[in-house]
């Protein structure tokens, strides 16, 4: 017992690590994108970039994993990732930085999936949603404080991603050197979009637009903050906001996803959503450039309440997903679902970058908002379409990252489905 957590914590310590140095590079992005003068478009083919790495990543590592062993394709990996990280300040160019983003997204995805299964088997069915919860904190918290590092250094020089590299190399020693054992891959073949969406067009549906809007948030959210003028300290903190909303906002969302309709919750979840971009959109009427301290507050509160709903929004939709299936279907649906979140993810991001190369800076917050509406227009749309599930007969929610694999999402799913029949059994007991 012991030793199982002591390796847990060996893996949300190098988890939390590999989100300093991940996240600081995401951000840095946009950051260094300005200042080298690359256009809005430019810097959207590079931030989808990433995502198409992560989706080849979440199907090929396993097989990789299967053929050579954890621990060879996790070290592998991180050195892949590492040398990236240190090759952007010396390829500043838009085609080198995409080969590169490509190459991180992949990379990120195989240690994902790599931890997540090492975090799986640590952990026993009484620990499961416990251990989970804290990886998704780790995970957060990583982001969150990759933020306030890139204020410690000037984004012009080579330091910052030096230093990110950094955080990513020494983020595998405590999870190499715990006495986890390795565990066995299973990761379910994707179900079919067809299958998918004749399942639960609502998941569907709504997982793809939630791609985009996350994408869009952490991908285009530096870019946005560059091309306004934010200073390096301004866009650290308007990033970091679009994800301390998710960390707050997670847990009374999740309170009440147990308690009514889920569709309901989607759908006004996504209304507050679009409100806060069209909130975001219109203090941009006031001028190119808003500088003064009180559009600043404003464009945070936007980023609070739209990067808050978003995260609770994915486990929304995948918990909703898993309410009309069998729980033999959970697994395959938990593939096709991170797959369809990764095709949106694609798309999201050159979809804002063409509209702010064509419209302006603030075009970030039109897309995001109009994404939004859609959501929550196709949530209500459904609520004439389908009954919904009785509150008792659902199964529990547990936030899920959307950067996630699919290794946790079905561990979580599995989790969530085991709870809710033993909450039902011990209902009917009483």
């Amino acid at each position: 017992m012991q030793n199982t957590s002591s390796g847990v914590g060996a893996l949300l310590i190098g988890i939390f690590l590999i989100m300093l140095g991940n996240g600081m590079h995401f951000t840095l992005i946009g950051l260094r994108g300005g200042i080298e003068n690359f256009s809005a478009s430019e810097l959207a083919v590079v931030t989808s970039g990433y995502f198409l790495g992560f989706l080849s990543g979440a199907r090929l590592t396993p097989l990789l994993i299967r053929r050579v062993g954890h621990v060879r394709v996790f070290a592998a990996l991180g050195s892949f990732m590492s040398a990236g990280l240190i090759a952007f300040p010396l390829l500043a160019e838009p085609w080198a930085w995409t080969v590169l983003r490509v190459l991180v997204g992949f990379c990120m995805s195989g240690i994902y999936v790599a931890a997540e299964s090492w975090l799986n088997n640590a952990a026993t069915n009484a620990t499961r949603g416990k251990v989970l919860s804290a990886y998704m904190i780790a995970q957060t918290l990583g982001i969150i404080g990759a933020q306030g590092l890139l204020t410690l250094g000037d984004p012009t020089t080579s330091a910052l991603f030096i230093g990110a590299s950094i955080l990513v190399s020494i983020s595998f020693a405590p999870i190499l050197l715990s006495a986890t054992p390795v565990p066995p891959v299973e990761v379910a073949q994707p179900m079919s979009l067809r299958k998918l969406f004749v399942g639960s067009p609502l998941g569907t549906v709504g997982i793809f637009l939630l791609g985009s809007v996350y994408a869009t948030q952490s991908g285009m959210g530096a870019v946005f903050g560059s091309q306004i003028g934010m200073t390096t300290s301004q866009i650290a903190l308007f990033v970091a906001m679009l994800f301390a909303g998710a960390l707050l906002l997670q847990y009374p969302i999740g309170w009440l996803s147990d308690r009514i309709d889920r569709r309901r919750l989607i759908f006004g979840s996504a209304l507050i959503g679009a409100a806060a971009c069209t909130f975001g959109w219109i203090v941009g009427l006031g001028g190119p450039l808003p500088q003064d301290g009180g559009s600043q507050l404003l464009l945070m509160a936007a980023a609070f309440l739209a990067g808050g709903v978003t995260t609770p929004l994915y486990a929304l939709l995948l918990a909703y997903t898993n309410d009309f299936l069998p729980s033999e279907d959970m697994p395959a649906a938990s593939g096709g679902l991170v797959f369809t979140f990764g095709l949106g993810a694609i798309l999201g991001p050159l979809m804002t970058g063409w509209a702010m190369q064509g419209i302006g800076p603030f075009a970030f917050w039109l897309v995001l908002g109009v994404t939004f509406g859609s959501l929550s227009l196709y949530a209500l749309y459904r609520m004439t379409q389908r009954a919904s599930a009785p509150a008792q007969d659902t199964d529990s929610y547990l936030g899920v990252l959307p950067t996630t694999s699919a290794v946790a999402v079905e561990a979580a799913g599995v989790w969530a489905a085991e709870q809710a029949d033993a909450d039902r059994t011990e209902d009917r007991t009483n």
